[in-house]
């Protein structure tokens, strides 16, 4: 999958999110990826062509169901930064 763009999304757009989207660009820098603009918003922005690649904790999966499994990336934990890298991995085919 050709990720250019990440969307991290919780209730409000600014707690929770802001810290996956902090955590991500840690990630990222660490697998060497280069060019993914990363952002975080409420999961009401979250829509088909928003993002190349969603990123929500578990209890919030729900709210997101009209983008297609493949895009998104649920976390059991958000805080968990070696779940998150796992996950990013898989989806990005690294």
């Amino acid at each position: 999958m050709q990720v250019r763009k990440i969307m991290c999304a919780c209730g409000s757009g600014l707690g929770s999110s802001l810290m996956v989207e902090m955590n991500i660009q840690d990630a990222l820098k660490k697998m060497g990826v280069e060019g993914v603009e990363v952002v975080h918003s409420t999961t009401s922005d979250v829509h088909p062509g928003a993002a190349d690649l969603f990123v929500v904790g578990r209890d919030l999966a729900d709210f997101i169901k009209d983008v297609p499994k493949e895009d998104v990336v649920v976390l059991q934990n958000i805080v968990d930064k070696n779940e998150l890298e796992q996950k990013l991995r898989e989806k990005m085919g690294l």
